[in-house]
């Protein structure tokens, strides 16, 4: 038996998320089509999260356990011949039996992208936000420092999640413009339910005047997620990056 870290990325757009569901086409379940196809049996495919519908990956990581001695080079390419365009493998390599590609991770990354402007660009528009309104993006860079360090986020988990521990711990936080994409940059040891869309909801609401500034620790202390923005839309979201500890 064999462990191998697959590592790929894709356009979400025409996906339900990673998570194989009933009745609905998902990026898991297009890739064990694939392997399947190549191998001849359908060993389970371990993702390192679940994603919404609709969002994107720059870098996505999965492991298979498995008896298959395909060459990883070989199964790059063979699972790269046969999977739709808007999914790629980028990397095969072969990893400790014991590796499991969720409970090893030890940091994400993600990145959320909003078209400020009110004429819109359909070459970002499955892959943005399109946010017509000013964005001051030096106060919302101020904003979203609140966001770092360990908290319970319980207030920017949606309604209805069935975790029980909120706290997460916030290592960067960052908003960033390039003339008129501004893109929110927030890594974490681990992310709630639509955290992230939840935390950039809450800033578009803080740039709208709905939510007053410099409430973000207070809302984070409420735990209420009444007390947070809306959950912004999931086209504009990457899982930018995946970490893993040494071994």
């Amino acid at each position: 038996m064999r462990n191998l870290l697959l590592t790929i990325r894709f356009d979400g757009t025409a996906y339900h998320g990673w998570q194989v569901q009933e009745n609905s086409i998902t990026v898991q379940q297009t890739l064990q089509d694939a392997y399947e196809q190549i191998c001849g049996v359908r060993d389970n495919i371990t993702g390192c999260s679940r994603t919404d519908s609709g969002v994107h990956a720059y870098k996505y990581c999965c492991n298979i356990r498995t008896e298959n001695d395909k060459d990883c080079n070989e199964l790059v390419n063979s699972l790269n011949a046969v999977l739709p365009q808007d999914i790629s493998v980028i990397k095969c390599e072969e990893v400790p039996y014991d590796f499991h590609a969720r409970y090893d991770c030890i940091s994400k990354e993600y990145v959320y992208k909003i078209w400020n402007s009110p004429v819109r660009n359909p070459f970002m528009s499955k892959y943005s936000l399109q946010y017509k309104y000013p964005l001051d993006t030096d106060m919302l860079d101020r904003q979203v420092k609140a966001y770092t360090g360990t908290h319970d986020f319980a207030a920017f988990c949606a309604s209805g999640s069935s975790v029980k521990d909120t706290v997460r711990t916030v290592t960067k936080a960052e908003i960033k413009r390039d003339g008129d994409l501004v893109t929110f940059t927030v890594a974490a040891d681990g992310f709630l339910y639509n955290m992230v869309r939840i935390m950039v909801g809450t800033l578009l609401e803080i740039a709208s005047g709905k939510i007053p500034q410099d409430t973000i620790p207070d809302i984070i202390n409420s735990k209420d997620r009444e007390r947070a923005g809306i959950t912004a839309k999931p086209h504009g979201l990457f899982l930018s990056d995946v970490i893993y500890g040494k071994g």
